[in-house]
């Protein structure tokens, strides 16, 4: 049986919720990364890792966030690029506030929201604190929630078997090595390798300035290239970053994956 929610029946879901099933929420973006991945990129990998740990748990993962906040300069080039289609933070926090609340409703008491787009975090974390408040408020003080970005979960064995010649930086990352790796070994029809190229990591200041300069985003979008990426690493991030998020969910929700 699916572990996806929209693949469900609401009466099977319903039995799921009442029988204690966790609920997992990816949340991602619509934006560029480079000319090789799609759009959406964050959005399905984010569905994805949260596929595999609810696997491990027994969990169910709701439909996902879509878009996310503004890509930043420094870590995904920049709300500038065209197809980069973000919302504002108060709106990320208020659909992270919404959606736990509706789960609430729902009955569940496990949450957790798996990030794929490194810009979201801080405002899942507070669309989140602000649903708890109002739970307490209605006497609602059981609700447990988790908030994970995958890529924390990839140790350092891992990295430096997949990153050989040096590790960046998560913030460099941007469509680099990791998602075209993992885009490989999960949807490799939707990977364009003819047009990667190779580069070297872009160094971006230390600050932020508004408006942004967009000529210090390379003309790519990507802030390090992807073309030492394979399938195989695919699937060791995946394995790698799937295991440790389904080991940290079941010591917080009291589960045995």
């Amino acid at each position: 049986m699916s572990v996806y929610m929209e693949e469900i029946d609401a009466f099977t879901y319903r039995e799921r919720v009442a029988n204690g099933a966790p609920v997992l929420v990816p949340a991602g973006s619509i934006e560029q990364h480079g000319r090789h991945l799609p759009l959406g990129v964050d959005v399905v990998l984010s569905r994805a890792m949260a596929g595999e740990v609810a696997r491990q748990l027994g969990a169910l993962v709701a439909a996902p966030i879509v878009y996310g906040y503004k890509s930043q300069q420094r870590s995904g080039g920049g709300n500038h690029l065209t197809g980069t289609t973000s919302l504002d933070g108060a709106t990320v926090t208020a659909i992270a506030r919404s959606l736990v609340l509706e789960l609430a409703r729902h009955g569940v008491r496990r949450v957790a929201l798996v990030n794929g787009h490194f810009e979201n975090y801080q405002f899942l974390y507070e669309g989140v604190d602000l649903a708890i408040r109002d739970l307490c408020r209605t006497g609602i003080t059981d609700l447990r929630t988790v908030l994970l970005s995958y890529w924390d979960f990839v140790d350092e064995n891992t990295i430096k078997q997949i990153y050989p010649n040096g590790f960046s930086g998560w913030d460099l990352e941007h469509g680099g090595v990791l998602e075209t790796s993992l885009m490989l070994h999960l949807f490799p029809g939707r990977v364009g390798l003819s047009r990667l190229a190779a580069m070297e990591p872009t160094l971006l200041p230390n600050y932020d300035v508004l408006p942004a300069h967009p000529e210090l985003t390379p003309e790519s979008g990507c802030l390090s290239s992807g073309i030492e990426a394979t399938a195989e690493n695919g699937k060791l991030l995946l394995n790698t970053a799937s295991a440790g998020m389904a080991q940290a969910l079941a010591k917080e929700f009291g589960l045995c994956p």
